[in-house]
């Protein structure tokens, strides 16, 4: 057990018998009385967000996570499997723990997976990625000085909003977190 005083943001705590991840931890010391630290918290499973006060010699579970790189193999039904770099042993991730950035998700790309004692509890893709252009409509000569965007489908199948000079075949930096466009990949 460690003190309250030791948790820092983005540590995996067992609260209440549920993993939270810790979003926000401040330290709070209000005129003449007690400090304490003032936590925002998100369960793991349900994805809540739980706020809570801890003196400032609580006791609190630190769990122990550990992350890893792993390569995104293929999609089987309810989840995503993923491979080792280094061992080249193979995992089913659950999909709804990539959340929305899972519809971005393309073989042999890089993911992210924390582990908590054998069961994966969070995941997640790079915040940018390069897709190409498999359809847009074509490019009309004097579209680039307006700001319009048009529809496009990258690789992935997936549907995002590109400039008018963007044209198929490009390649794109995407947001996989808003899944809007960032720029174009030379």
């Amino acid at each position: 057990m460690a003190k309250a005083s030791d948790v820092r943001t983005g540590n995996v705590l067992r609260f209440n018998g549920e993993l939270v991840t810790v979003e926000e931890f401040i330290h709070r010391t209000p005129g003449n009385l007690r400090a304490f630290y003032q936590a925002k918290m998100r369960n793991v499973r349900t994805g809540k967000l739980v706020e809570y006060r801890f003196r400032t010699d609580e006791e609190v579970e630190i769990a122990r996570v550990e992350t890893s790189d792993y390569q995104y193999l293929y999609d089987e039904g309810d989840f995503f499997v993923v491979m080792d770099n280094n061992t080249f042993d193979q995992y089913n991730i659950p999909k709804h723990l990539f959340g929305d950035s899972a519809k971005f998700l393309k073989e042999g790309m890089n993911v992210i997976v924390a582990f908590e004692s054998e069961e994966p509890i969070i995941a997640s893709i790079p915040a940018n990625i390069e897709l190409e252009i498999t359809y847009t409509e074509p490019a009309v000569k004097g579209d680039t000085s307006t700001g319009a965007m048009k529809n496009a489908t990258v690789e992935t199948g997936v549907e995002i909003k590109v400039p008018l000079f963007i044209n198929q075949g490009d390649r794109v930096k995407v947001d996989t977190r808003t899944g809007s466009y960032v720029e174009r990949v030379k």
